[in-house]
């Protein structure tokens, strides 16, 4: 003890602590972020816990978020050839059903219920209000914009009808494009989703009920068989069969949203040949005339209503004060609609073709309008700091 008391003074302080300093292990000059909780979706939002995908895995996520791109080709392929999608039409209206069904199928293998509920409780009051804000901001401008317009009464229901639809998954993919909350908007288009079996069909009585009889009940158990029952079935194909679903999970999204990308442009290839002669009529009366026959009024109309989703659903995050990549979200969230499901519900239950022709239109608009909305906030910061005042953490 004396010993060692009378060599410590012989050590210098400053060389005592850079022994010790030394003794430490070093620091990651890498900055981690705080571990989030995610959910994986269509997509392809990958997952920081998770290991490095292979190049194989890649390719296929980037083709998958390439869907604005499949459904704007098809949609043109549509107008220059409509009987490329004959075979698919003849089928329909149980063509488009297992399109659709096949989608949910692959949203439900994507989906890991744990991670899900767990985003529920960490995060209920944003999920809460952008699912309140899908079913109603969408609908009531799908019923102003119809009455502002005097449209027709099949293109009145049509477009209701897409207004009252959840959310689309392809918003995932824009949230992801333009530096929103991905897991957010991932978790309202499920929860919209699951929804929609009550909410699309009694919205959809209610506004559009005044122009054709709508069947409440028959679109309920539709939209059971077509979304809910598909999504719970992968979730439960995931639960109990892990090792297959693990094989077959990298191949879901982009084989959902190439049957995304052909229910829509097969619906809209019916409709083709009457929109030609629709613009051939008006044409000998300028740009007013256009606008004023089914094809023009149903364009501008569609139009009108997914602008709307994106301007007041991003409005009213940020009256709430919301953070910026919230903001985004429920903006994207609100103006991308499920249009694949208007399309099976209205060729299921409507008999006027041009029912389907506001959601047929929508798939290709939207997508258009989403993506380039998602490529202009890509280059903006979405920084709370610049925000200059405090906004909501949850």
């Amino acid at each position: 003890m004396s010993l060692r008391l009378s060599i410590q003074p012989l050590i210098p302080n400053h060389k005592r602590q850079a022994k010790l300093l030394a003794l430490r292990p070093p620091r990651s000059n890498f900055y981690r972020p705080p571990k989030l909780l995610t959910v994986k979706s269509l997509a392809g939002t990958p997952d920081p816990a998770s290991p490095v995908k292979p190049v194989w895995e890649k390719m296929l996520s980037t083709a998958a978020s390439l869907y604005p791109l499949y459904v704007t080709f098809g949609g043109a392929v549509a107008c220059v050839k409509p009987s490329a999608f004959s075979w698919f039409v003849e089928r329909g209206p149980a063509s488009y059903s297992f399109s659709l069904g096949f989608i949910m199928l692959a949203m439900g293998l994507t989906l890991e219920l744990r991670e899900f509920f767990s985003l529920l409780r960490q995060r209920p009051f944003s999920i809460l209000f952008g699912c309140v804000a899908q079913y109603t901001i969408m609908p009531a401008f799908g019923a102003i914009v119809s009455r502002a317009l005097a449209l027709p009464p099949s293109l009145s229901v049509g477009l209701i009808l897409l207004a009252c639809c959840p959310g689309g998954t392809a918003s995932n993919v824009v949230t992801l494009i333009a530096q929103g909350d991905v897991p957010l908007s991932i978790v309202m288009t499920v929860c919209t989703t699951l929804a929609a079996v009550l909410l699309t069909p009694t919205l959809t009585k209610m506004l559009a009920g005044t122009y054709v009889p709508v069947d409440a009940v028959t679109l309920s158990i539709s939209t059971l068989q077509v979304v809910v029952a598909p999504i719970l079935l992968g979730s439960y194909m995931q639960s109990k069969f892990p090792a297959i679903v693990k094989v077959i999970t990298p191949f879901a999204p982009l084989l959902a949203v190439s049957s995304s990308s052909l229910l829509a442009s097969s619906v809209f290839s019916e409709n083709v040949v009457r929109l030609k002669s629709s613009i051939t009529d008006a044409s000998n009366f300028g740009i007013q005339g256009i606008f004023s026959g089914d094809f023009g009024v149903a364009v501008l109309s569609v139009l009108l209503l997914h602008f709307a989703g994106f301007f007041v659903g991003y409005l009213s995050a940020t009256i709430c004060g919301f953070r910026e990549r919230q903001r985004r979200a429920i903006s994207i969230e609100v103006g991308m609609q499920n249009s694949s499901l208007g399309v099976v519900l209205a060729t299921a239950h409507f008999s006027s073709p041009l029912v389907a022709l506001p959601p047929a239109l929508s798939a290709v608009l939207m997508n258009i309008m989403g993506s380039t909305l998602g490529f202009i906030w890509r280059y903006l910061d979405p920084s709370d700091m610049k925000n200059g005042h405090k906004t909501k953490s949850d």
